[in-house]
């Protein structure tokens, strides 16, 4: 090899550096409003079973070659979920503008006593828009709340069909590889129900597209 290939090899290399590095700062210089938490690397999902508004089983599987934002509820919930679930339904068409895979919704009943695959059904056809409804039994369902980030408690004392659900108002945002992508947290106003900015939402997944 003569001095000539040598130094084309060289510059060669030296470009390939300089991209790499630019690249790098590019991507790391991608700021996200202070709600959205991105996770570097993306999160694994431990294997779950779940049943869907069909009585059918979901899996892991089943969260693959969508954008999936998951969120926990109830049918009961008397605002934060109804007011999650349509917000959500309504940015959806501009979410799926800037994505070229499918974007969903994956609503997670916290509730298995009460929220049936039937009831469910009935729920989020209501609120239209691509939506899942899904639920397991707590000794599957809260494994897979927790793998998520999430929480949820149920009193120890249930008045008949009375009774109200604590859980997490936050997003998560799953990627077409079934992975965690990143989650966006609700905005805390005095006296205001907490759900997330969803216009927020919108340009921080613009920004991961």
């Amino acid at each position: 090899m003569n001095l000539k290939q040598n130094v084309l090899l060289v510059l060669a290399a030296l470009i390939s550096v300089c991209v790499g590095v630019f690249v790098f700062q590019y991507t790391s210089k991608i700021e996200f409003s202070e709600t959205t938490f991105v996770y570097d690397p993306q999160r694994v999902i431990q294997p779950f079973e779940l049943q869907d508004e069909t009585n059918t089983v979901f899996t892991n599987d089943n969260l693959k070659g969508y954008w999936d934002l998951v969120f926990l509820g109830y049918l009961s919930c008397p605002d934060v979920c109804p007011m999650t679930l349509a917000k959500l339904s309504r940015i959806l068409p501009e979410l799926q503008k800037v994505s070229d895979k499918p974007v969903r919704i994956v609503f997670v009943s916290v509730d298995p006593k009460r929220d049936t695959p039937e009831n469910m059904a009935k729920y989020i056809d209501y609120f239209g828009g691509n939506i899942k409804g899904v639920r397991a039994e707590h000794k599957n369902l809260f494994p897979f709340v927790r793998n998520l980030g999430l929480m949820y408690s149920i009193p120890d004392q249930e008045i008949e069909d009375g009774y109200f659900v604590d859980h997490s108002a936050s997003i998560i945002l799953v990627n077409p590889d079934a992975q965690i992508e990143a989650i966006f947290k609700p905005e805390i106003v005095l006296n205001q129900v907490p759900t997330v900015d969803t216009q927020t939402m919108l340009e921080d997944f613009k920004k991961l597209m």
